[in-house]
């Protein structure tokens, strides 16, 4: 049998099983039972959210054969059929390969006819800030007044690309990132469904790593399952990832505590050696050091069941608040300014020696401390500098390219105009050259008809001469 991704296989099937997203199952649960169905729904979200599968899911809601409802069976035709993908009154487009005007005018034809085998026929347009104008156009009118037995479904990733004339025909609901402790819940059942071993700590990883994505967990959990196979250890997810383990920034933060220059340049050289990335290292150190905070002025924060319960409390009573938002505030200006060093390995070096410069804060620090937040300052005002001249450069270019493209337009227009002119010019001048054939054909007609006249008259006067002539013989004999 073919292997079927987790992404797949553990799709959610019913609104119940959908994690994450309590706020638009509530709404769009109380709008099916009590009967009050919008003609057009917008879901916008990050990727992995579950757009996708809201909109299989609301789409057996309205055909489920046993009425619309909002726990369809599961087991009816309909139902089956979507899940299958092959229900022919639910129609999936993909915006981002159909975006022009053709393709949305082929869409509207067939959305007048009654659906084949369902109560509702339902159009799910996936991306759908990817389609041009022209085509957000076409669809205005039948997007506000639809036929009763069609539902549209649009999703997004980017709300802000679609024109408020289609946002303000539909009813929109924001999706949500999914929580790491969401994420971390869902892969645990599924995993243990799927009868695997693993380790918690490792599903942290993972869920950190997907950046609020269930998609994106469940694809690097089966990038996991075969890296380690089949067992989702720590350290296989770590070494997969690339990850930094938390070993390293305990005994950071020691140094740092100790002041001891030596122990933290010979941590960055081990971190160096294994080639781990130090804009990582710096975001976890960030992490660690925003936990540490919680846990000074909230203790009950710190889960006991985190690994590093034990060392955030210890580093909690180690540093002072002020030491911890001073590290913390290194720590995330150093990864920005990563980019600007001569290279990462000097960068996050010169990050950790600026920790060591504010400690032990004597008068001498002081005067360090001043000197650093001038050149930070500095730093950040030269960064901000180059990101304005940097936007004021990609505005001008945008303005160039839209002056580039209204000029070709006018160009357009004006051949168009010329073309059109020329035509006409044409045609004119084909009805002068028939207006002056027919004249000459009725004036050939009109001298032909003159001389038949003539000779008619010529041939009745001869014939009267004759007459007379032979009349006057006659009286003559």
């Amino acid at each position: 049998m073919t292997y079927q991704v987790l992404a797949r296989k553990w799709r959610p099937k019913d609104f119940a099983s959908l994690v994450g997203q309590e706020h638009v199952v509530r709404a769009l649960t109380h709008a099916l039972e009590q009967q009050r169905l919008h003609h057009a729904y917008l879901f916008t979200g990050t990727r992995g959210v579950g757009k996708t599968t809201l909109s299989r899911i609301l789409a057996k809601a309205l055909n489920c054969e046993t009425g619309i409802t909002a726990t369809p069976c599961g087991q009816c035709n309909a139902c089956r059929a979507i899940d299958e993908a092959r229900f022919v009154d639910y129609v999936e487009m993909d915006a981002a390969s159909n975006r022009g005007v053709d393709e949305m005018a082929s869409l509207l034809e067939r959305a007048v006819y009654a659906p084949v085998d369902a109560r509702f026929k339902v159009y799910m347009i996936d991306e759908v800030h990817m389609l041009t104008n022209h085509a957000f156009n076409a669809m205005l009118k039948t997007l506000e007044e639809p036929p009763s037995h069609v539902k549209f479904i649009l999703a997004t990733t980017d709300p802000q690309k679609i024109p408020v004339t289609v946002l303000s025909r539909c009813l929109q609901f924001n999706l949500k990132r999914m929580p790491v402790v969401h994420i971390v819940e869902h892969l645990q059942k599924i995993l243990t469904e799927e009868k695997l071993s693993f380790e918690l700590q490792a599903l942290r990883l993972l869920a950190r790593a997907a950046d609020g994505s269930m998609r994106d967990a469940l694809s690097l959990t089966d990038q996991a399952i075969a890296y380690a196979a089949g067992q989702v250890s720590e350290a296989a997810v770590r070494d997969m990832l690339g990850a930094l383990d938390q070993h390293y920034l305990m005994r950071l933060l020691d140094a740092i505590a100790a002041a001891d220059g030596a122990a933290v340049l010979a941590i960055a050289d081990e971190l160096a050696a294994r080639s781990l990335s130090f804009l990582s290292a710096l975001q976890d150190l960030s992490t660690i050091l925003h936990q540490v905070a919680w846990a000074q002025v909230a203790p009950q924060s710190v889960l006991d069941e985190l690994p590093e319960a034990q060392d955030i409390r210890r580093f909690a009573s180690l540093f002072s608040p002020e030491q911890v938002q001073l590290y913390y505030q290194i720590a995330t200006i150093g990864r920005s300014e990563l980019g600007l060093a001569p290279d990462e390995y000097a960068g996050f070096t010169m990050t950790l020696l600026r920790m060591l410069a504010f400690y032990p804060a004597t008068t001498a620090a002081a005067g360090i401390t001043s000197t650093i937040a001038a050149s930070q300052a500095s730093q950040a005002s030269q960064a901000r500098q180059a990101k304005q001249a940097k936007q004021a450069k990609q505005a001008k270019q945008a303005k160039q390219a839209k002056q580039a493209k209204q000029a070709k337009q006018a160009k357009q227009a004006k051949q168009a105009k010329q073309a059109k002119q020329a035509k006409q010019a044409k045609q004119a001048k084909q009805a002068k050259q028939a207006k002056q054939a027919k004249q000459a054909k009725q004036a050939k007609q009109a001298k032909q008809a003159k001389q038949a006249k003539q000779a008619k008259q010529a041939k009745q006067a001869k014939q009267a001469k004759q007459a007379k002539q032979a009349k006057q013989a006659k009286q003559a004999i």
